[in-house]
């Protein structure tokens, strides 16, 4: 690749700088790795997991280990991890609609949710479209105060001014298209554990997980979660898994939605697995090499972008609980050019050039890198951003760091290239 002997340098300062921390980063991957074994002696994976069923799927041992081994390795009592789920916002469809019904309130505690999810929820209003307004669920939200910590006081409020009609409060582990801070478990497990003590009946604490697996030693059904939701292409599938999702939790939360992702009845004891549980148990074993992979990609953007005079978030030495780096570029044609340098690196279609368009579910028109061997899989390096002041791309994945890097050099190239 085309790439200065000043971008190369960069980077081998910033590896020089960052080895304790890469050394941290590699540490919590030895954990997962074992946590992960440990679960898959346990429940003696073998070859004969990986038939695949077609039809109802009665009977797939393999769908349901799948399912057990999930559950054990994000601490859950119950949970499934299955290829019919489409992708995150998908996963989390089914959490919400299983648990809340007509007249209850979802009560976002990380202020207003993702874009994709907007729709979902309703929030400009019944639509007709099936969201779940259009079912008399009403939604509300706590943002964060003006220091991005979590707003107890206001949580506190909310909570009391909707009563019994409160079912589920819902944190957003990662920014999503915000500049701020991703939630820590500890942090999370605040949250849980100060709902629970105020809540006056069975309150359900959900958390969209994705991004976040694998960051720590530890997932947030540790600390009081209900359900944590997410996506196999990202995070979770470690860059194996062609599709899928999962939701994890208590026993009641799972079974409830189970019976929306089947049917009630039904449930969990129906799913054609397809051939996918090679890939998904593949997926699981990677994970947290993978992640791993990505956090250190994304710590070196944070170092290279911050050093050529950019905003970044985190910031290249701190600490950060998904695998989310946004650079703030200042304009279009630097956020689309830092687009391009990514695709340029990409395995997969390095020679197509990303151009904005209007995608289905935001706001404003997004731009997206992704040469991806899985579309859309965002543990796969790829970049993407709403073309909105102040032009901020979101960073995430990287299945190798040594190809991380690479996109990450082309990308400040092509960037550096505008200036």
């Amino acid at each position: 690749m085309q790439i200065s002997e000043s971008v190369r340098a960069l980077a081998l300062r910033a590896e020089a700088e960052m080895a304790e921390l890469f050394c941290d980063i590699d540490e919590i991957a030895r954990v997962g790795t074992e946590k992960v074994l440990d679960v898959f002696r346990e429940e003696r994976v073998s070859e004969s997991m990986f038939a695949p069923s077609t039809g109802y799927g009665y009977g797939d041992s393999g769908r349901d280990a799948v399912d057990r081994i999930a559950t054990k390795i994000f601490g859950a009592e119950a949970g499934f991890m299955r290829p019919s789920i489409q992708s995150g916002t998908h996963a989390l469809t089914i959490g919400l609609f299983a648990l809340l019904r007509p007249g209850d309130v979802m009560l976002s505690v990380t202020g207003s949710p993702y874009d994709t999810l907007r729709e979902v929820i309703g929030m400009d209003g019944a639509n007709g479209d099936g969201s779940l307004a259009d079912f008399g669920v009403r939604y509300d939200d706590v943002d964060f105060t003006s220091a991005w910590k979590i707003d107890f006081a206001g949580i506190e409020a909310k909570m009391q001014a909707h009563g019994d009609a409160l079912k589920v409060v819902f944190i957003q582990r990662s920014k999503g298209y915000l500049n701020r801070p991703t939630l820590t478990v500890s942090e999370i497990g605040e949250i849980a554990k100060f709902v629970k003590a105020r809540a006056k009946h069975d309150v359900y604490v959900v958390v969209d997980n994705c991004y976040g697996e694998f960051t720590e030693t530890s997932e947030p059904c540790a600390v009081g979660a209900d359900l944590i939701i997410g996506s196999l292409i990202k995070n979770a599938g470690g860059g194996m898994a062609d599709i899928g999702g999962y939701l994890c939790g208590t026993p009641r939360a799972v079974e409830l939605a189970g019976n929306r992702l089947i049917c009630p009845g039904v449930g969990l004891d129906a799913g054609a697995s397809l051939g996918q549980n090679r890939n998904m148990l593949r997926g699981l074993f990677y994970a947290p090499h993978t992640v791993a992979q990505a956090m250190k990609t994304a710590h070196l953007a944070a170092y290279m972008f911050e050093a050529c005079g950019f905003d970044v978030s985190p910031r290249a030495f701190e600490r950060r609980s998904d695998i989310i780096q946004t650079v703030s570029l200042g304009n279009r044609d630097a956020l689309c050019a830092f687009c391009r340098g990514i695709q340029s690196a990409s395995p997969v279609d390095s020679h197509v050039t990303p151009e904005p368009w209007a995608m289905p579910g935001y706001a404003d028109e997004v731009i997206m890198a992704a040469g991806a061997f899985v579309g859309g899989a965002s543990i796969e390096l790829s970049a993407d951003a709403p073309l909105r002041d102040p032009f901020t791309v979101f960073l995430q994945g990287g299945l190798t760091y040594e190809s991380g890097r690479l996109g990450i050099m082309a990308a400040c190239e092509a960037v550096t290239a505008q200036k």
